[in-house]
């Protein structure tokens, strides 16, 4: 009689088991038809749980270039390289690069592919003691994000105001019934006549703002929206875009 019980419960388990896991393969397969890419992973158990991976090696290259050549590479480091010694800056820029950056470069990809998991969670993962390290480039990359938006804002003001038959920060502008140039314009020049007053429209001192400045402000917020559309859906939609600077 034991054993009878005994059979019927291992048979219950083994019923009970098996209809869980034919409720989990329906709810991936329910998934799967409304949206691959779009998967709850809410719905699934954690064991089941993956991340995201990019779609292509393409993508995963353009991206890793993207991260590492920015705006200071093409705007920045002319400048730095001019100041400190012009050719000579390169003999030390090119020492660091080899002994430091490209192995700590290396060291940061090879630990994200291997631990798959965010910077805070890497770092507490190796040792409890290196979290801070996570949460110092999280707050890093936040004031990188925060200006370098500051700076595509500037470029699109600039690009808006491209579309004319003659470019604003060509020649100086007109007062007056005499069509007197400006006097400030003409103590600088056109160009610097445009960035200070059109497009920053600097104020005398930092106790003294002049207002929100709302053609900036729109560019701004564009900057933003674009940005969140291109990262919105995680890898599937950065990579996307990453292609299609390819082209």
């Amino acid at each position: 009689m034991a054993f009878k019980i005994n059979g019927l419960i291992s048979s219950a388990n083994g019923q009970a088991s098996r209809a869980k896991q034919q409720r989990e393969l329906k709810k991936l397969d329910s998934v799967a038809d409304n949206d691959s890419d779009d998967v709850r992973m809410d719905m699934l158990e954690p064991e089941m749980k993956v991340r995201q991976e990019w779609d292509s090696k393409v993508q995963f290259l353009l991206a890793i270039v993207g991260y590492a050549v920015g705006l200071g590479n093409v705007w920045r480091f002319p400048y730095l390289c001019q100041q400190n010694g012009g050719g000579a800056f390169l003999i030390p820029y090119f020492i660091m690069l080899v002994l430091e950056g490209i192995p700590i470069f290396y060291m940061e990809l090879g630990i994200g592919q291997r631990l798959r998991k965010g910077s805070v969670q890497v770092w507490t993962e190796i040792h409890p003691f290196l979290g801070g390290i996570g949460i110092a480039s999280v707050v890093v990359g936040i004031f990188v994000a925060l200006y370098y938006n500051v700076i595509i804002t500037w470029c699109l003001f600039y690009l808006f105001h491209s579309f004319t038959r003659q470019l604003p920060w060509m020649e100086c502008p007109t007062e007056g019934p005499n069509n007197t140039v400006v006097e400030e314009c003409e103590l600088s020049s056109a160009t610097a006549y445009f960035w200070y007053r059109n497009a920053l429209d600097i104020s005398p001192a930092i106790d003294q703002p002049n207002g929100i400045k709302w053609s900036m402000f729109g560019c701004l917020v564009l900057a933003w929206t674009v940005m969140f559309f291109c990262l919105m859906r995680g890898i599937k939609s950065s990579g996307k875009v990453s292609i299609e600077n390819l082209y």
